[in-house]
């Protein structure tokens, strides 16, 4: 047949995918019973930046969780001793030579150092304050999502005016600068619970509070969105009519299908909360009574520390960066390879 009298191309033949594929081939026995989250952990599986994220991450959630045992096995703790055994008074009270890099040798005794003035142990307070940090950013991101997802499960399934008054407290919290609202809140809540013998636990919940607070809106947009697409496809409709309760509906149909959006928004979330619990302890307005990398990062931003002993600012910085960068990374590999769109 010419050129000529040639038919017009069809999209298959316009793609690099071969048109047709022999069901009894390796390949298609392959891709043939495979579930979508299969096919996404095998992308996953293949990407080279997700699999050394996704170590990362694996590593710093295992400092956290295990910080006690790993402090023990190296013989540290968050015991604060007499300053003048660690600290030398006479050289800004920096750590002796004894205990140490950078002014020692190594040593097992106190294998990151210790801080100046204080001779806490950097090693303990650094798995310690991994673990502050992954906690607070994990329990607001649960309490965000799930706030996230029920609330545009509602209002993009029922719409109407349920939708128009979700919306408007959505769009109510997007016009609230987090910052400025955190910097007012802190004070009210240090002023309120500061004598409590369980302050610290307070501060920690209010953190957890006003981080999902201001955290919850991108997540329900988001699902708003899906649902409103959603909630016009077949299954949906077919539900409707054999008088399905809306609560199934919403939990039993949408909610499986809305896993990839959900999984997206939290991988994301999650970094984003790691640096914010940083900064406002850094701030002095997140965790100031008890452990925290921010904490650390405050005391240790000193000039005469930065200059002189720059493990202190460094250990729990790179701590941060390592974290939420890996963090984002392996969210986008995630986001990636749950698109069916992506060649990846």
């Amino acid at each position: 047949m010419s050129a000529d009298t040639a038919g017009p191309e069809t999209l298959g033949s316009l793609s690099d995918e071969p048109q047709h594929q022999d069901p009894n081939s390796q390949q298609a026995k392959e891709i043939a019973g495979k579930s979508p989250l299969r096919i996404a952990l095998g992308r996953l599986a293949r990407d080279k930046i997700a699999v050394v994220c996704a170590v990362v991450v694996l590593f710093f959630i295992i400092c956290a969780v295990f910080a006690g045992p790993i402090s023990h096995l190296f013989g540290v703790s968050l015991e604060t001793p007499l300053a003048s055994e660690r600290v030398d008074g006479l050289n800004n009270n920096m750590p002796k030579p004894e205990m140490g890099p950078p002014f020692g040798p190594f040593t097992w005794e106190h294998p990151m150092g210790v801080a100046p003035r204080t001779g806490n142990d950097n090693l303990a307070y650094w798995l310690y304050g991994c673990r502050i940090s992954l906690l607070i950013a994990a329990s607001a991101t649960l309490v965000a999502s799930v706030t996230g997802v029920v609330v545009g499960l509602l209002a993009g399934f029922l719409g109407g005016a349920v939708d128009k008054i979700l919306s408007f407290f959505v769009d109510t919290f997007l016009t609230i600068p987090f910052l400025l609202a955190a910097l007012t809140l802190a004070p009210i809540l240090n002023e309120r619970f500061a004598l409590y013998d369980s302050y610290a636990t307070i501060q920690k919940f209010s953190l957890v509070v006003v981080l999902a607070l201001f955290g919850w809106m991108g997540t329900a947009r988001l699902i708003r969105g899906e649902v409103l697409a959603l909630r016009e496809r077949e299954f949906v409709q077919a539900a409707r009519v054999m008088g399905m309760p809306t609560s199934r509906i919403l939990f039993k149909e949408l909610l499986p299908n809305l896993a990839a959006p959900i999984i997206i928004s939290v991988s994301l979330m999650l970094p984003a909360f790691v640096a914010a619990e940083a900064g406002l302890a850094y701030l002095g307005i997140g965790v100031t009574d008890g452990v925290s990398w921010g904490q650390t990062i405050l005391q240790a931003a000193t000039p005469t520390y930065f200059r002189e002993y720059p493990q202190y600012l460094w250990q729990p910085l790179l701590g941060i960066v390592a974290l939420v960068l890996s963090l984002n990374l392996l969210g986008d590999a995630i986001r990636d390879a749950l698109d069916p769109k992506t060649r990846r």
